[in-house]
């Protein structure tokens, strides 16, 4: 928390000398103008989701399930690794009080200050320590408290952890290490806590790479990076912790990595995306039927290293148009790459360019993060632009 308002405070030292343009005086302008403005700002609450959250049917191949939300099937899956794996360990900042966003709620308690413990405020020293720890043999668990503080740990992630293995020609690995941070944009996150920075990583060979949509594949999808012999980086969409409720299995249970999910079939648009996103398109192809008569088939891609081709690119030979979606600055982001892809692979197939929608380049803003999120109208005006091409 001290870290938090420490951050707060630097931003906020820095917003104050920086020139205010003709654009900002003008809506400063204009709210002086509104007779209604005061009354306004004292009542009305800024509702930052820009989606609404449906969640999947309840599984039933796993066993017994409860209601969780996200965070809590995150702290079911870490509970269920440290009750079954007794080289288990959890680690990061705060984590033995729960964590900032309560993940890791209880955990101490019940396994010990020797499994489940804080570090210094250091994210290289954080991933340092988990790559020595996952050499020696244990199951390392590591806590980022927020994706956009990942970037200290950079070069333990790219040099040391994604290359242990082949530098000593399989003679060690860290494959036991995961890499867990909350991630995404949430409304008013600004520029230090709304970042998506999987594009970063996705150009790293020997690292695997994972983004959830709700509590039951959060879970599953957890449960196989922790199992997984890579090193794995876990991106939780910090916006789904509390909003996404699902029935989900008490038991551990695992869902294949690099496998993506067509969550709804169709003949005419495939859309593709992870994460939150996933629920603005959900929204986008019952709009896009509904308005336009048109027929959008629903990708999550789940893992973005390595990623399914074969499934997306399967779909858009069907279906003849795509639109990729997602909340990080368009350019180099990972959408480019399935573009790319897809170019190569389905070119005869192709009835329209490929379409991105994706945020801006532009450091997240803070006041006007509502508009740089991807919402559904933007999706939905690059559908009827494929529709019409």
């Amino acid at each position: 928390a001290a870290r938090f308002l420490l951050r707060g405070a630097g931003s906020k030292a820095s917003i104050a000398n920086v020139n205010i343009g003709d654009q900002s005086l003008f809506g400063i302008t204009l709210l002086r103008l509104s007779p209604n403005c005061l009354s306004q700002t004292k009542t009305q609450k800024r509702n930052a989701a820009h989606f609404t959250y449906h969640p999947d049917p309840v599984p039933t191949e796993y066993g017994p399930t409860t209601k969780m939300n996200l965070f809590q099937s995150v702290t079911s899956a870490l509970d269920n690794t440290l009750a079954s794996d007794p080289t288990a360990v959890i680690f990061g900042e705060d984590v033995a009080f729960g964590g900032v966003f309560r993940c890791t709620v209880g955990l101490r308690d019940k396994y010990g200050k020797d499994r489940v413990f804080n570090t210094p405020l250091c994210e290289q020293g954080i991933v340092g320590f988990g790559i020595g720890a996952a050499v020696a043999g244990a199951t390392a668990i590591a806590e980022i408290q927020f994706a956009d503080y990942i970037y200290p740990a950079f070069d333990q992630i790219v040099n040391e952890a994604a290359k242990y293995r082949y530098r000593s020609g399989n003679l060690f690995d860290c494959g036991n290490l995961t890499i867990r941070a909350p991630w995404g944009c949430v409304g008013h996150g600004s520029l230090y806590h709304s970042q998506s920075p999987e594009a970063f990583f996705a150009h790293c060979p020997g690292i695997k790479v994972v983004i959830p949509r709700g509590p039951v594949q959060c879970k599953g999808l957890l449960l196989s990076c922790i199992a997984d012999q890579n090193p794995c980086i876990f991106f939780e969409p910090k916006i789904l912790y509390r909003a996404a409720v699902e029935q989900v299995p008490t038991e551990a249970y695992t869902i294949p990595l690099s496998q993506a999910e067509v969550i709804q079939e169709g003949s005419d648009v495939t859309l593709v995306a992870w994460g939150t996103q996933i629920h603005v398109l959900r929204e986008v192809a019952n709009m896009a039927q509904e308005k336009l008569g048109v027929s959008c088939e629903l990708i999550d891609l789940q893992t973005i290293l390595p990623w399914d081709t074969e499934t997306v690119c399967k779909s858009v030979a069907k279906t003849g148009r795509l639109l990729i979606s997602h909340e990080a600055p368009i350019t180099g982001g990972f959408a480019a790459e399935i573009s790319s892809t897809v170019q190569e692979e389905c070119f005869l197939n192709l009835e329209a360019p490929i379409a991105r929608v994706c945020g801006y380049d532009t450091p997240f803003p803070h006041i006007f993060e509502p508009f740089y999120i991807p919402d559904k109208w933007k999706c939905f005006d690059a559908i009827k632009k494929l529709i019409s091409y």
